[in-house]
């Protein structure tokens, strides 16, 4: 191909390569036009769509509205109102690049009535494929229309990479979510030819609040009866939000949501944060539902990043990452013993004629024998069941006695515990206890398993990582610019139980790992080390290793499926778990135990 002379594109082609950028599909176009309404202060925003907005999309608000001149300057290229002061550096608006609806009209044909608030009338602007009309007079009570009609009939290209009009409309009411979960005092609907698809009236009362209402309306009534809210400040940074209880988990991380000052965004390190925060209490395949919000000063965010507005650029992600894990693992481990109320209805739907499988989140059994050589590499990381120290109670002349006595003599105190009165013990596997109110029933491996996880981990903290000198150093020959990583971070990395130091240019040795890893690929390990810390700036990989042989070790080290406990032991092991943080769930992210109030059993037998 031969070079021709350079020139500057046509005004239209400009418009139509931005389009290309700016709007993928019905849903950017939907994105685009919201967030204007909402940067225009409306209250109440209703989407209308056809043919899975291919065939038409209006968007209705009742906002500030425009007058004839601005009008006629919004499709303009480059015209905003929202950088008054043309820094890119401070930006407090959803929109400000000004290629939205010039960008949409280059590709459509789009029509926009306006009227300011004590106007004498609206008025209308037409813009087809790129071709702008006058303005003219036109009816409309207040805010903003904007209607657009035979989407991509300018690039018909464009259109073979569409989907069905189900799979478009489903791209719709996602962004539309997004926006309503960021704003929860604005009203929002969706309707298509089929009638409305979605409708969120404004919230009332504090913002906490109101987004908690919101985030049930969007993430269901169970998230909400399950979330830990979230308020976390750290160097001018805040962070609030909710978090769900490990026990309530997904397949799938859809219902992970960021919100940076409202916006809403995509970004991978939300789910690499939550990932460390959640990472010994829920498997690998299964992700908790999450909906964060933070506030941070503009200058240390650029938003400016990608023509679509959804991804960021932070400053110092770290301090951000940092935060968000922090935040999540407080308020985890405030939560205790507590584990998803889903759990229960899950239970009883199992007991209905008809109903099949396990809760979402469990299916694999338990081993019911542990590995030979365990226990003694156990005994320094947790007491046996038989040391603890039988649970007493007081009868009504003063005198303390077991809880055995306890029962017999009617002063069961054991009922006002959380977890109740251990009663019997089903299979050599379950405790069925009592409660004031109903019953629990615990897995007694999944439960003990995480009370020994827990107490390893304090043992880790408080002693530090054991480490173990290799007899011959290995050296691991690595790119220079990935030793020079490692070595920055050697002191971190040695905290952990890893040891290197430098063997000279594109080289270090390994003098010393953790001992709990035993027998490892160390060369493996420390290549890994250096991916992870040129990708995310942590070595995550180590930490997430030595989580998984503790949880291991517990595994093995807990009370197994299979062996009968005494009355003691199991009032033992329910108090421990009252006293646990994250005993809720087993390491991974299974419930340790189902609770029933009297009134759901009443229900299983007809009696309510």
């Amino acid at each position: 191909m031969t070079l021709r002379t350079l020139r500057v594109l046509p005004e239209i082609t400009i418009n139509r390569i931005a389009a290309g950028e700016v709007v993928e599909r019905p849903a950017s176009a939907v994105k685009e036009l919201v967030e204007n309404a909402i940067d225009a202060g409306a209250h109440r925003i209703e989407v209308a769509l056809a043919g899975g907005g291919r065939t038409s999309i209006i968007v209705t608000d009742d906002g500030v509205g425009m007058d004839p001149d601005e009008l006629s300057l919004a499709v303009e290229r480059h015209a905003t109102s929202k950088l008054p002061d043309d820094d890119l550096l401070h930006i407090a608006a959803l929109g400000f690049r000004g290629e939205a609806l010039p960008s949409i009209g280059s590709v459509s044909r789009m029509t926009m009535i306006s009227r300011i608030a004590g106007a004498d009338s609206a008025w209308s602007i037409d813009v087809e494929g790129g071709k702008k009309g006058a303005v003219r007079p036109a009816s409309l009570i207040g805010g903003t229309r904007v209607e657009i009609r035979d989407l991509f009939f300018a690039t018909p290209a464009r259109l073979k990479f569409l989907k069905g009009e189900r799979t478009e409309l489903n791209h719709v009411l996602d962004v539309v979510r997004r926006l309503a979960m960021a704003y929860p005092k604005i009203g929002f609907s969706v309707a298509d030819e089929r009638g409305p698809r979605l409708r969120f009236d404004a919230a009332q009362g504090e913002l906490l609040d109101a987004n908690l209402r919101r985030l049930s309306d969007v993430m269901g009534r169970e998230f909400a009866d399950n979330a830990l809210p979230i308020s976390s400040e750290r160097e001018g940074i805040a962070l609030t939000g909710f978090a769900g209880l490990p026990t309530l988990n997904q397949a799938y991380a859809r219902s992970q949501y960021l919100f940076v000052n409202s916006r809403p965004v995509r970004d991978p390190m939300l789910r690499g944060a939550v990932r460390g925060a959640y990472q010994d209490l829920l498997a690998r395949d299964r992700h908790p539902m999450v909906a964060l919000f933070l506030q941070i000063p503009a200058a240390l965010v650029d938003v400016n990043v990608h023509p679509m507005k959804t991804e960021v650029r932070f400053r110092d992600a770290g301090i951000v990452r940092g935060l968000i894990v922090g935040a999540l693992r407080h308020a985890l481990a405030d939560a205790g013993h507590r584990a998803s109320t889903s759990v229960a209805s899950q239970t009883l739907g199992a007991f209905r004629p008809g109903s099949g499988g396990y809760p979402a989140g469990s299916s694999r059994s338990y081993p019911t024998a542990p590995s030979q050589g365990m226990a003694a590499a156990l005994a320094d990381y947790y007491a046996p069941m038989e040391g603890l120290d039988a649970p007493s109670a007081r009868t009504a002349d003063g005198t303390v006695v077991g809880f055995a006595e306890a029962a017999e003599s009617g002063a069961d105190a054991r009922l006002s515990y959380p977890l109740g009165a251990a009663r019997a013990q089903v299979h050599e596997t379950y405790i069925v206890a009592q409660t004031a109110d109903g019953i629990v029933i615990v897995d007694q491996h999944a439960a003990h398993e995480r009370l020994v996880h827990e107490q390893m981990k304090e043992a880790l903290d408080r002693d530090g990582i054991k480490r173990q000198g290799l007899l011959l150093p290995e050296v691991v020959e690595l790119d220079e610019a990935a030793c020079l990583h490692l070595l920055e971070r050697s002191d971190q990395l040695a905290e952990l139980g890893l040891v290197i130091e430098s063997f000279g240019p594109g080289a270090v040795v390994v003098r010393e790992v953790p001992a709990m890893l035993g027998k490892t690929d160390v060369t493996g390990l420390v290549r890994d080390l250096a991916d992870d810390i040129a990708e995310l700036g942590e070595g995550l990989t180590l930490k997430e290793r030595l989580d998984a042989v503790s949880g291991t070790m517990a595994c093995h080290g807990s009370v197994r499926a299979g062996r009968r406990l005494t009355t003691q032991e199991m009032d033992a092991l329910l108090r421990q778990m009252e006293a646990t943080p994250h005993s809720g769930q087993c390491n991974h992210g299974r419930p340790t135990y189902v609770e029933l109030k009297l009134a759901d059993i009443e229900r299983l037998f007809g009696r309510r």
